[in-house]
């Protein structure tokens, strides 16, 4: 019995494309917000790496930690 990797691919590429684009909506939002911030609690550089290369958890973490109201 073989295992054809395209087979599981394509059983779960349904749930894997909305987790993607939920995740690339967030990480544009997240780098839009820091770049037209005036303020963030840390240096904006800093937060851009985060959102960046954090996948799912940066922009998430940088919504609640980094933004200064």
């Amino acid at each position: 019995m073989e295992i054809n990797p395209m087979e599981i691919i394509l059983k779960y590429l349904p749930l894997l494309i909305p987790i993607a684009l939920l995740q690339f909506g967030l990480m544009i939002a997240a780098l839009v917000d820091v770049i037209r911030r005036e303020k963030t609690k840390g240096p904006k550089w800093v937060w851009i790496i985060v959102v960046v290369f954090i996948n799912l958890f940066g922009p998430i973490v940088y919504f609640i930690f980094g933004r200064d109201e």
